[in-house]
C-alpha cells in the first residue's frame, strides 16, 4: 500500500482488464470485479474480508475436485478421437496420392529420376498445381462461410477444421512440400476445442485439454507418445501466461491418457512401424562428440535460413498480392506449379510420406544413395519450395520439411567427414584415435537438430528421435547437437521483436489454422478490453531514482511521462532508464526523466482493435504501448495483455465488452514528489 498526501492507493489485483467493469466511486473512476479485490479511494482503502477469501478458497477447491473425473474422461475423449481423426486423415493422404501418382512405385519420388522426363513430366507438374487449385477452391469457400451468417455458429465451428483438413490432405496428397505432422496437431486441438465446449467450460481445464490434443495428434503421427507430451509441455503449457502456470503440473494426467491412447489408435490403423525406417545407431568413441556439436551448429544455421527465408517469402507475397491487388486464390496455385517445376530436376521435394527421408538414410534396399553434391542442393531447394509453399497458402506443417532437411544436412555432413578421415589416416594415424561413425549416425542427429532449431522443441526432438532408435547411445550426441542448434536459433532472434522465429509460439510452425484464429480474434478485440488500466505516470523533472522506486513498488515495468495537465508526452521503459545509467558519465548529479525521454513514442487508441496495435508493436519492436485518448493516457497495452485477451477469449468464445470508453482520469498529484499512480 503506498501513501501519498491525503489518498491511499493500494495495488489492484491482476486479472485481465476485460473482465473489469467501469465504476465510479467518490469521483475517482475504477473498474469491479466479481471477486473481492483492492480497490483505490479518495481516503482509506478498502481491503478483502478474510470471509470472502475463504469462500472463494472454498468454491476453488470444490471445482477441483468436481471437475477432476471430468477432465480425465474428457483426456480419453479427446485421445480416441484424435487416434481416429488421424488414421482417416493419413489414410485419405494416401488415397489422394494413390489415385494422382498411379502406378510410380512406393520407394519415393527417387523413382522419377529412373525414367525420362519425356513420360513424365507433365504430370510431376500438372498434379502439384491441381493440388493448389483445390486448395484455392477450399479457402475461398471458407472465406465466404466466415463472412456469412453469424447465426450459423455452431456450424462454423465444426465445417472450419474440417475444411482445413481436406486441404491439408489435397495438399500432400499431390506432393507438395509441406507435412502432416502440423494438420494432425491441429485435429488434435480442433477436437480438444470440441470436447471441452461439450463437457467443460473452465478456461484452465480447456487449456489442459488443448495440450492433450497437441499431446494426441504428435503421438498419433510419429507414433511416438512420450514425443507427443513434451511437444504439449513445450509448445502449450510452457507458453501460457503465469495465471496458467498451475497447468503445467496439473494436466500431466490427462496429457499422457490422451498421448498414450491416439498412439494406441494409430497403431492399431495404421500399423506398429515407425513413421520412417530407422537404420542401427553407431558410436564409435566420445572423441566424436565434438564432432557432433559441430553437426549442432550447422543445423542450427540452416534451421536459421529456413526461418528467414519463409518470413522474407510471405512478405514478398504479400507485396505482390498488395501490389497487383491479387486475389490470395492465385499464390497456392503459383505455389504447387513452382513445386512441380523444381521437382522436375530435384523429385525428392515431393512429398511422399517419410520414403524420402528412407532414401536419404538409406534404409531402404534396392535404393542407391545420394551423392555429397546432390545432398547440399536438396538442403537448399528444399528450404526454398517449403517457404514458398507455407508462404502461398498452401496447407501442411513443417515436422516432415525439417526432418528431411536435417537429415540430408547429416548425411553430408557425415559423408563429408568420413571421406576427410580416410584422407587423413594415412598421414596422422587416426584410426586409433578418431573412429567416426556412419554417415546415417549423423543423419540421424541431424534430424533432431533441425528439428529442435526449425520449431524450437528441443526436448521433443531429443526424444522423438530416442524413441524412435531406442538406442541409449545415441542420447548425448541428441543432447549435445540439439542444445547447440536451438540455442543458435534462439540466439539469433533475442531481442528482436519484429522477427517471429518460425516455431515460436504454440504451433505456430505446425498449424496455419490458429495463425488464422489468433489474427480473426485479435481482429474483434479492442484495446479497451485489453488495456491495463494501473500504471504509473510522471513529470518530466521526476527524478529517476523515484522512478525506478515507484514502478519495483508497483510491479511495472514502463511509466507514462505526462506534462501538468496530463496531457501525454512519451513512454520510460526499465530497459530505458538501466541503458541510460550504463553509458551516463555523470556521476554526481541525480538523473531526471527529461535527460533520458528522447523520443516521442507510438500510441494506440481505446477503439483500435489488438490486431492493428499487435503490427504497431512488431513493426516498432516494441513490447508495450501507451494508450491515449484526446492526448491523455487511458492505459498501458503490453503483449501480456493481448495474450490474456486471446485466452481468455478462446476459452469463452468472446470478451464482455462496455461500449462507456474509459475516460481519462485527471489526479491532482503531490507536489513534493512530482509522482501519482493513475487506476
Amino acid at each position: 500500500m503506498l501513501m501519498m498526501g491525503s489518498a491511499c492507493y493500494t495495488p489492484v489485483a491482476r486479472y485481465p482488464s476485460s473482465l473489469f467493469r467501469p465504476s465510479s466511486i467518490n469521483g475517482l473512476c475504477f473498474r469491479h470485479f466479481n471477486r473481492p479485490l483492492w480497490v483505490a479511494r479518495a481516503g482509506k482503502s478498502q481491503l478483502p474480508k478474510e470471509d470472502g477469501e475463504a469462500q472463494i478458497a472454498i468454491g476453488a477447491e470444490e471445482d477441483t475436485l468436481l471437475g477432476g473425473n471430468s477432465g480425465i474422461i474428457s483426456a480419453c475423449f479427446v485421445g480416441l478421437l484424435t487416434g481416429l481423426c488421424v488414421v482417416l486423415f493419413n489414410n485419405v493422404v494416401h488415397e489422394i496420392r494413390d489415385l494422382c501418382w498411379d502406378g510410380i512405385p512406393s520407394r519415393g519420388a527417387s523413382w522419377l529420376r529412373e525414367v525420362p522426363h519425356e513420360n513424365t513430366w507433365q504430370r510431376i507438374i500438372l498434379i502439384p498445381t491441381c493440388g493448389g487449385l483445390v486448395v484455392s477452391l477450399l479457402n475461398i469457400f471458407q472465406s465466404a462461410l466466415e463472412e456469412g451468417n453469424s447465426s450459423e455458429y455452431g456450424f462454423k465451428v465444426v465445417l472450419k477444421p474440417i475444411l482445413k483438413a481436406v486441404a491439408a490432405a489435397v495438399t500432400l496428397g499431390t506432393g507438395n512440400s509441406l507435412g502432416p505432422e502440423g494438420p494432425s496437431v491441429e485435429i488434435g486441438t480442433s477436437v480438444a476445442k470440441g470436447v471441452a465446449s461439450l463437457f467443460d467450460k473452465d478456461a484452465q481445464r480447456k487449456l489442459s485439454l488443448k495440450a492433450a490434443g497437441s499431446a494426441a495428434g504428435i503421438s498419433s503421427g510419429f507414433n511416438a507418445a512420450v514425443a507427443g507430451c513434451f511437444f504439449a509441455v513445450e509448445s502449450v503449457l510452457w507458453p501460457s501466461p503465469a495465471e496458467s502456470s498451475f497447468s503445467l503440473t496439473n494436466t500431466t494426467s490427462t496429457v499422457i491418457l490422451s498421448a498414450v491412447i491416439a498412439s494406441v489408435v494409430s497403431e492399431i490403423g495404421l500399423g506398429s512401424e515407425p513413421a520412417f525406417r530407422v537404420p542401427d545407431y553407431d558410436f564409435r568413441s566420445p572423441s566424436e562428440l565434438p564432432l557432433y556439436l559441430l553437426l549442432g551448429i550447422f543445423c542450427g544455421l540452416v534451421s536459421l535460413s529456413l526461418s528467414w527465408c519463409t518470413s522474407w517469402m510471405t512478405m514478398a507475397t504479400d507485396k505482390i498480392q498488395e501490389t497487383f491487388s491479387l486475389p490470395k486464390a492465385v499464390f497456392p496455385v503459383v505455389g504447387g506449379f513452382s513445386v512441380g517445376l523444381i521437382a522436375l530436376i530435384y523429385p525428392e521435394v515431393l512429398y511422399w510420406g517419410f520414403e524420402n527421408v528412407d532414401t536419404l538414410l538409406e534404409t531402404r534396399p534396392f535404393v542407391k544413395g545420394l551423392h555429397v553434391d546432390l545432398l547440399l542442393q536438396l538442403i537448399a531447394v528444399k528450404v526454398v519450395a517449403t517457404s514458398f509453399c507455407r508462404a502461398s497458402g498452401l496447407v501442411g506443417g513443417y515436422y516432415a520439411p525439417s526432418l528431411f532437411i536435417g537429415a540430408a544436412t547429416g548425411m553430408a555432413y557425415g559423408k563429408l567427414l568420413s571421406s576427410l578421415i580416410s584422407q587423413l589416416n594415412p598421414i596422422f594415424h587416426l584410426s586409433g584415435v578418431m573412429d567416426v561413425a556412419s554417415p546415417q549416425a549423423y543423419g540421424l542427429v541431424g534430424m533432431a537438430a533441425t528439428l529442435a532449431g526449425v520449431c524450437q522443441v528441443p526436448l521433443t526432438a531429443v526424444l522423438l528421435l530416442f524413441e524412435l532408435t531406442q538406442d541409449y547411445r545415441i542420447v548425448l550426441p541428441l543432447l549435445g547437437a540439439v542444445g547447440v542448434s536451438s540455442w543458435i536459433t534462439s540466439w539469433s532472434i533475442k531481442g528482436k521483436p519484429t522477427q517471429k522465429q518460425p516455431g515460436s509460439g504454440e504451433l505456430s510452425m505446425l498449424t496455419s489454422n490458429d495463425l488464422d484464429e489468433h489474427k480473426c480474434f485479435t481482429q474483434k478485440i479492442l484495446v479497451s478490453q485489453a488495456m491495463r488500466t494501473q500504471y504509473v505516470t510522471v513529470l518530466m523533472d521526476t527524478r529517476l531514482t523515484q522512478v525506478v522506486a515507484l514502478m519495483l513498488a508497483e510491479k511495472q515495468s514502463c511509466a507514462v511521462i505526462v506534462d501538468d495537465d496530463n496531457l501525454f508526452i512519451g513512454l520510460l521503459t526499465l530497459r530505458e532508464i538501466q541503458e541510460f545509467c550504463r553509458l551516463s558519465n555523470e556521476t554526481n548529479k541525480i538523473p531526471q526523466v527529461s535527460q533520458v525521454c528522447c523520443m516521442p513514442r507510438e500510441t494506440v487508441t481505446p477503439v483500435m482493435n489488438l490486431y492493428s496495435a499487435e503490427m504497431i508493436m512488431n513493426t516498432h519492436g516494441t513490447d508495450q504501448l501507451p494508450v491515449v485518448l484526446e492526448h491523455r493516457p487511458v492505459g498501458i497495452l503490453d503483449r501480456e495483455c493481448i495474450d490474456v485477451a486471446c485466452r481468455y477469449g478462446f476459452g469463452n468464445h468472446r470478451i464482455p465488452f462496455h461500449t462507456d470508453i474509459l475516460r481519462p482520469v485527471t489526479k491532482t498529484r503531490p507536489k513534493s514528489s512530482h509522482i501519482a499512480i493513475c487506476l
